[in-house]
């Protein structure tokens, strides 16, 4: 099975204005609701990391969600599936690291049921939107300027030093720990009343790349020597690693030097049947892509 094919037969069946981006926007009552789930030997290995990292983790990711419609994170709620051999003390590190992430988010309930065999952790976060301008994917207009903010490809190896036993302290954090930008959310979603783009890059910068262009209609060309990472991160590590969590937007150029700590690596451009030029590099097809696929292999 491919993620992106039952994706889009869930969406074909269910035929709603709310599918599409990665929160639902729920306009009527002024909210944003994401949920997402981290599978046990899917998307970590207890022997990786400690019950607080993982609480940790599993809200972050889901607030970053959230921060990437624009929205303020406010309430979660958690479920847990767990197995037999879980004890008390791994529940009592788990919800101190869930804590840590929250900064100002309140867990508001969840669930707690048994398992066979593995962990399987289910996390809802609502976001209120206020006067904030929400995201849409489909928003990328011709003339816009990409950018983001953050190194590139630093989860990616941080994995790889997990699976060869490697000690590079910076990378291995990087993945079981990574940070989020909330100014970066807020200062896009506040600065511009126009339509835009953003979209987190838990799927690897070049999966949100050619999402918003095939959203929106458009092609996007990135220059990948703009893009920041370590130099000792791989180019493959870079665009297609995942896990980053950094924000990626697609604006209008007025606002470019109101972020500070954004920066810029490509524009927006008419489509042509090329969806997104990497220097280069063009990709016609999400297929062609090298991203993780939770169903098997990686795309191409």
């Amino acid at each position: 099975m491919n993620e992106i094919e039952i994706i889009n037969t869930i969406k074909n069946k269910l035929n709603n204005k709310y599918l599409g981006d990665d929160c639902a926007y729920l306009k009527d009552i002024g909210i944003v609701v994401s949920q997402d789930s981290l599978v046990e030997n899917i998307h970590f290995k207890r022997n990786w990391c400690t019950p607080y990292q993982l609480g940790y983790k599993a809200l972050t990711v889901n607030i970053s969600d959230i921060l990437a419609s624009g929205a303020v994170p406010k309430y979660a709620t958690v479920a847990l599936s767990l197995p037999e051999n879980i004890d008390y003390s791994f529940i009592d590190e788990f919800y101190s690291g869930a804590i840590s992430a929250l900064n100002g988010v309140n867990i508001v309930g969840g669930d707690i049921t048994g398992s066979k065999d593995s962990i399987i952790i289910s996390v809802t976060v609502i976001g209120t939107t206020g006067k904030r301008n929400i995201s849409s994917r489909k928003n990328a207009k011709i003339g816009y300027s990409i950018i983001t903010s953050g190194f590139y490809g630093t989860s990616a190896a941080g994995l790889n030093e997990l699976i060869k036993s490697g000690n590079n302290q910076i990378f291995i954090k990087a993945h079981l720990e990574p940070k989020l930008d909330y100014n970066f959310s807020e200062q896009i979603s506040t600065l511009t009343d126009k339509p835009y783009a953003m979209m987190d890059t838990s799927d690897g910068l070049a999966d949100a790349l050619f999402k918003i262009a095939e959203a929106s209609g458009v092609k996007a060309i990135v220059n990948f020597a703009d893009i920041k990472h370590y130099d000792s991160i791989t180019k493959e590590q870079v665009l297609f690693g995942g896990e980053d969590y950094n924000l990626l937007a697609v604006v209008p150029n007025n606002i470019l030097n109101k972020i500070p700590n954004a920066y810029k690596i490509g524009d927006i451009v008419e489509f042509d049947g090329i969806r997104l030029d990497i220097s280069g590099d063009k990709y016609f097809s999400y297929s062609e892509l090298s991203v993780y696929n939770h169903f098997g292999v990686s795309n191409g």
